[in-house]
């Protein structure tokens, strides 16, 4: 059978992807592009927006239209806060909840099962009518009421009985809709392969404790599930052997990997609330993450490790020391940002304030050589007045972060924020946006041009033509676009570059490094 796959929303997403495509093709079938008419779609649905929840009921409803007679299967976040909608959705084949998707294929063959036994029943119900029919007009010529109710009681109710012994219904392992919040194991998955070639995404935890105002995720994604480390050991160390150069480690909340590895209640996740202290400590399982990642650093043979989206308050004078021991460790960070105003984001309820993240920017910058750190930021959240967007401008224009990822507010239903008064209008939220969009654009071409006639370290990744010449494009450990001039095949190679110059606006030019008087590349393996 031929099965086509789509994903919506986060690298976690995209990891549970893969594992699901794998499992497939496993089991013989033939994947093809979502575009194609295939047997099996499978939408990977997300829900951090109202927009993400619109995508995802456009995508399964593209993929139904593409083939009527096709399974279309709807998998992840959407379906477990749009429970309701996805069920009555006529759309819909087959629903699979977050904590399922390594069991997509055995859920998809038993819907397959289930579904053949209900035209099967249907054929046979069609040939039981014909005779009801006949029972029936039989019935009616008999004055015997004995006989009536002999009729009623007999052929069709078995029948009936058969009908309803078959069970129509889109949900198999339905418990995953209705019991996420009170699941505490890790769902366990493991890739051979991923989509890419030179990294590889590795989830390490799934679920978050920390119910921002904004955010739905810990609905849909249920609370804190860590990823033992023996079984992230034997995936990197399977793909490291394949030939990859890079994993990132990837998760909802990876900076609370580890705290359900503990015995306290809190550190469970039975409870929203966390202790509290005016001192900075290592209170969400930053000692945990790093622990495993320098493990991983001595025990996989992998050549770069990239972190996923961290937590400011972990980052500490400490943990920022700890990290740059690592010499697999890419110091390229991405520290969650969203409001440069204490007061905006203590309506988030973010959990740390402004002086909390500028200390963590400082001690990364003290530990590290121009390592790159990037955030997001949301623009007219409820009650953001002009002075608190001014107070954002000015503490990021102080700062000046690599990369800023800008996001207009929007309504989440289910969420805290959602029934705040003083919603922002669009047009102000437009008007924000753009003032920080100006301002990533020009601090991030200064961090790229702070490279210039420095080394640096380059993963090359495909070829491509810029302005008729031929280049093959990768990043730098700090995650910057590089291009060097096109020398035979260097797809997944690591090659040491001098910085000389600006190719666009997004991508550095590079020459190869090589030793004095030799002729010989100072670094480049293969």
């Amino acid at each position: 059978m031929r099965a086509a796959l789509h994903n919506l929303g986060c690298k976690v997403n995209a990891y549970e992807l893969d594992i699901m495509r794998q499992k497939l093709e496993e089991k013989g079938y033939t994947i093809v592009p979502f575009d194609l008419q295939a047997d099996i779609y499978i939408v990977n649905t997300c829900t951090v927006t109202n927009i993400a929840d619109q995508k995802s009921r456009q995508m399964l409803h593209q993929a139904k239209k593409r083939n009527p007679a096709a399974v279309v299967v709807a998998v992840g976040c959407y379906v477990q806060t749009g429970t309701e909608q996805v069920l009555k959705d006529e759309g819909v084949d087959l629903v699979i909840g977050n904590n399922k998707k390594s069991q997509v294929t055995e859920l998809i063959e038993a819907f397959l099962k289930e579904k053949a036994d209900r035209e099967k029943l249907r054929g046979e119900d069609a040939f039981q009518n014909v005779e009801d029919a006949q029972s029936e007009e039989s019935c009616q010529t008999v004055e015997a009421p004995q006989s009536e109710e002999s009729c009623q009681a007999g052929e069709i109710s078995q029948s009936e009985e058969r009908r309803l012994n078959v069970r129509k219904s889109k949900t198999l392992g339905g418990e995953s809709l209705t019991d996420i919040g009170r699941i505490y194991e890790y769902e366990k998955m493991s890739l051979q392969r991923t989509s890419e070639h030179t990294r590889a995404y590795i989830k390490i935890q799934d679920g978050c404790n920390q119910f921002c105002s904004y955010c739905v995720i810990p609905y849909a994604r249920g609370r804190v599930r860590s990823r033992h480390y023996e079984d992230i050991l034997q995936e990197v160390r399977r793909l490291a052997a394949a030939g990859y150069q890079e994993i990132v480690l990837t998760g909802i909340h990876i900076s609370s990997y580890g705290i359900d590895f503990e015995d306290e209640p809190w550190e469970r996740g039975e409870c929203v609330d966390r202790p509290q202290s005016e001192e900075r400590h290592d209170y969400s399982g930053a000692g945990k993450l790093v622990d495993m990642v320098e493990r991983l650093a001595k025990e996989s043979g992998i050549k770069r490790i990239r972190l996923g989206s961290l937590e400011p308050r972990i980052i500490t004078k400490e943990t920022a020391g700890r990290l740059a021991a690592i010499p697999q460790l890419c110091p390229h960070f991405h520290l969650s940002l969203q409001s440069g105003c204490d007061e905006t984001l203590r309506r988030m309820n973010r959990h740390y304030t402004t002086a909390d993240f500028a200390e963590s920017v400082v001690c990364l910058r003290e530990a590290f050589d121009q390592p790159a750190i990037t955030t997001d930021v949301i623009v007219g959240f409820p009650r953001e007045k002009e002075e608190e967007f001014s107070q954002t401008v000015d503490f990021l224009e102080e700062i000046s972060l690599y990369e800023m990822h800008i996001f207009k507010y929007s309504v989440r239903k289910g969420t805290v924020a959602a029934a705040m008064k003083g919603q922002v209008a669009d047009g102000v939220k437009a008007r924000r946006s753009d003032v920080l969009l100006d301002m990533t654009e020009r601090k991030s071409e200064e961090y790229r041009r702070g490279w210039i006639g420095r080394q640096a370290e380059v993963l090359f990744e495909e070829e491509k033509e810029i302005n008729g010449t031929k280049y093959w494009i990768g990043h730098t450990r700090e995650y910057v676009k590089a291009a060097l001039e096109s020398r035979g095949n260097l797809a997944n190679t690591l090659l040491t570059c001098e910085v000389k110059g600006m190719l666009t606006e997004e991508i550095v030019e590079c020459r190869e490094v090589y030793e004095n008087g030799t002729g010989r590349k100072l670094h480049g393996t293969k």
